[in-house]
């Protein structure tokens, strides 16, 4: 089961919006994991990923506990790719985002060369997966659908905060921020880019795609 199935949105909205990740199962194949899953990250590097994530450690932006109210104006969104590539230190999730289908094939290609022996998932609209998987030759070996949302509905978040919060499977994203960012991006305070990567700094496992963000601040503000 992955919490990535559950992202808010239309099928066209998420043409660019792919996770692959990576599981050791305890027990079976986790002894002696972690040069197998930094080798995964390292893979995912030579295809242009947009985001990586270590669930022991984090993702490529994130938060900090040594800002001062500058930070508004100078913080500096430098994304952590090495550190999170050489930093898994125990068995754990790893993952890697992608906003193009080129880049999940030949990532998928490198991955069945290498033969890491864990399991791997790819994440994506149930067409666009079966064409990835079919294009690097693999083939695909289950699939899962999320249900989406049922009980009282009216409760929800507006569905442009939805498609924000969403992307972070474990709800660390809160209606109220994603509200906030959109109010920056239409009065000028924010770029959608800015927006984005503010966001991602708070899904720690890694699976938040700031690309799709910042397509969605700048449909809904306007900014395009």
């Amino acid at each position: 089961m992955t919490n990535t199935l559950h992202r808010h949105g239309q099928a066209e909205d998420q043409k660019r919006d792919f996770i692959v990740f990576a599981i050791p199962c305890r027990g079976h194949n986790e002894q002696d994991s972690v040069p197998r899953l930094r080798e995964f990250l390292r893979l995912a590097l030579r295809h242009n990923p947009v985001n990586l994530g270590d669930a022991g450690h984090g993702a490529i932006f994130r938060p900090q506990n040594d800002l001062t109210p500058l930070a508004h104006w100078r913080r500096k969104d430098r994304p952590r790719w090495a550190e999170v590539a050489e930093g898994v230190s125990t068995p754990t999730t790893v993952s890697a985002v992608f906003d193009s289908p080129e880049a999940v094939v030949g990532f998928l290609g490198d991955l069945r060369k290498a033969d890491l022996g864990l399991s791997i998932n790819l994440s994506a609209n149930v067409g666009a997966a079966r064409d990835c998987c079919q294009a690097a030759g693999i083939t695909r070996h289950s699939v899962e659908y999320s249900l989406r949302y049922m009980g009282n509905t009216e409760l929800l978040a507006e569905s442009e905060v939805l498609e924000l919060t969403t992307m972070c499977g474990h709800g660390m994203i809160s209606f109220n921020f994603a509200r906030k960012m959109l109010d920056w991006v239409r009065e000028g305070r924010r770029t959608p880019e800015q927006a984005g990567r503010y966001l991602a700094r708070f899904c720690s496992c890694g699976i938040f795609n700031p690309t799709r963000a910042s397509e969605v601040f700048a449909k809904v503000c306007g900014k395009h």
